[in-house]
């Protein structure tokens, strides 16, 4: 029987780790990009036209 080798084990599971956080990290980054559906932006301040 092959013994196990940890070093393997405990970098893959710090890759998955660090993908989940960049996963996490980009929808948020999308999230924040767009808008919430039915939600509507701030309107300007409106311009005087001199």
């Amino acid at each position: 029987m092959q013994k196990p080798n940890y070093q393997f084990e405990k970098r893959r599971k710090e890759m998955d780790k660090k993908a989940k956080k960049e996963e996490k990290r980009l929808r948020k980054l999308e999230a924040e990009a767009a808008p919430a559906p039915g939600t509507t932006p701030a309107p300007s301040a409106p311009t005087d036209p001199v």
